[in-house]
């Protein structure tokens, strides 16, 4: 990976955000109907899916491209250069006029996340695999928070919190924001201990968060502490947990001990 690269995904993310914003103005989120909502949605979606394709194809003529947006297929399987992108993730707190969505772009290379990027548009913020601080890998001294999807929290998340407790020594509490990047940066940026969520994530929900987290010296697996592997068909991930490292260690063994 060259630094070009790095570079190439941060300026499509923030660029496609910038659009994002563009096709937000004069939208009342409070006024619309439902119909108008999922019309801006869908049309953000597929105009930012449209810029960052368009981008890759001119700046990596030759890489492959996944994208939610896009056509999938097999070729990609064969290739050693693959961007998985986001388009719009969050599109629904996109269309209330929230600001908790994001735009992901990330390179697998070969077998590893080598770059990526998750531009927060309406927070005027781009976080990248370059140039993200380092966590301090510590147990929070006050209430350990856990960031989880508000429409499909972990299964398990209400069962997990008193051991979980009992093993860290502080309170744990569950709060919930939109897309998947804004939650991983929630834990980048100290706001969250960790962010869980059990089922259903596809590559691009979780290449580039993952990718930014894993710089920052996060620990990034599924639910069991496994590695995470992308580029596969379908292009399905599943679970996700992205923690300080004592802080995984202890949800992974605090899950573990529910199934004894």
């Amino acid at each position: 990976m060259s630094n070009d690269d790095l570079i190439l995904a941060r300026d499509l993310a923030a660029e496609a955000g910038r659009m994002l914003l563009s096709m937000r103005v004069g939208f009342d989120a409070d006024a619309a109907t439902r119909e108008q909502a999922k019309d801006l949605r869908d049309r953000a979606d597929r105009a930012a899916h449209e810029l960052l394709a368009a981008g890759l194809a001119d700046a990596r003529p030759d890489d492959a491209l996944l994208s939610e947006e896009g056509v999938d297929g097999t070729a990609r399987l064969g290739s050693e250069r693959v961007w998985i992108v986001d388009p719009l993730d969050g599109t629904w707190e996109y269309g209330q006029g929230r600001d908790d969505f994001a735009v992901h772009v990330a390179l697998w290379v070969s077998g590893s996340l080598v770059a990526g990027a998750v531009a927060l548009p309406a927070r005027g913020d781009v976080l990248d695999t370059g140039s993200v601080p380092p966590v301090v890998d510590a147990v929070p001294s006050g209430t350990l928070r856990l960031v989880v999807s508000r429409t499909r929290p972990p299964a398990a998340l209400e069962a997990l919190i008193p051991p979980l407790s009992a093993r860290l020594g502080v309170a744990v509490e569950a709060y919930s924001v939109g897309s998947a990047g804004v939650k991983a940066v929630e834990v980048v940026e100290g706001r969250a201990d960790a962010y869980l969520h059990d089922s259903g994530l596809s590559e691009w929900d979780v290449a580039a968060p993952a990718a930014v987290a894993a710089a920052a010296g996060l620990r990034v697996t599924d639910l069991s502490g496994q590695e995470l592997a992308y580029n596969r068909m379908p292009p399905l991930v599943g679970e996700l947990l992205i923690a300080r490292p004592v802080v995984a260690d202890a949800v992974v063994a605090a899950l573990a001990s529910l199934e004894d």
